[in-house]
């Protein structure tokens, strides 16, 4: 479980991530923080730092998919907290980087980096001599966290370094030198994340109820 004086980080985190997304930014909520994503697959989303009692009540009310649950801890330890109904989604994990971040490497030929920054969010995009998007990415700071968003790389230039060139770009629009680098990894990227110099803070799991033989409509209305 992620570690009490922690928790600011983390919050910190979900509010960036939600400038870079242009989504609301996060609320208290049943002793974590929930962001009203409001799209046609996500409803709202509720993030834990530690399993507190709001995080099972909430588990125990919500009877429809699109609300999801997330805590910083395996997911095997979050799936235990709900009921019948939930699914896990992949393991995911929370990752921090102190210090300066490294430029990345030079693109290889044939590609080219677009570069912007509108409203404190940053936005990198690298495109092959043909126009083709190859990778992508955001950036956005709130509080103590400057947060890498998004960092995808098309599966026909992977391999290439595009993904640390792109995160050397991102990064070099970070205003105060303390803030601390903060991003969710998936498995797969966490390699390459350790290898640029970043470490886990902790396992960070994603339930969503999946019954399909649950109607809806039959949600209580959790309180606030």
């Amino acid at each position: 479980m992620l570690h009490p004086a922690r928790q600011q980080l983390l919050w910190d985190w979900l509010a960036a991530r939600s400038l870079a997304r242009g989504l609301p930014a996060p609320v208290p909520d049943h002793g974590g923080m929930r962001v009203d994503t409001g799209t046609a697959q996500e409803i709202r989303r509720h993030v834990f730092a530690l399993p507190v009692d709001g995080l099972r009540a909430l588990a125990a009310a919500i009877r429809r998919p699109g609300i999801p649950l997330k805590l910083c801890a395996a997911t095997d330890a979050l799936l235990a907290l709900a009921p019948p109904g939930w699914t896990a989604q992949a393991q995911g994990w929370l990752m921090t980087h102190a210090g300066p971040f490294p430029a990345g490497p030079a693109l290889p030929p044939g590609y080219r980096l677009a570069l912007s920054v509108h409203g404190g969010v940053a936005g990198a995009r690298i495109l092959a001599d043909d126009g083709t998007p190859a990778a992508s990415g955001h950036a956005a700071a709130h509080g103590g966290a400057f947060v890498f968003d998004r960092i995808v790389t098309a599966p026909a230039h992977r391999r290439r370094g595009l993904a640390s060139a792109l995160m050397g770009a991102l990064g070099a629009t970070r205003g105060p030198a303390a803030a601390h680098g903060v991003l969710v990894a998936t498995s797969e990227g966490r390699a390459l994340y350790e290898a640029l110099g970043w470490t886990v803070l902790s396992p960070y799991a994603t339930i969503v109820f999946a019954d399909p033989d649950v109607s809806a409509n039959r949600e209580p209305v959790p309180k606030r």
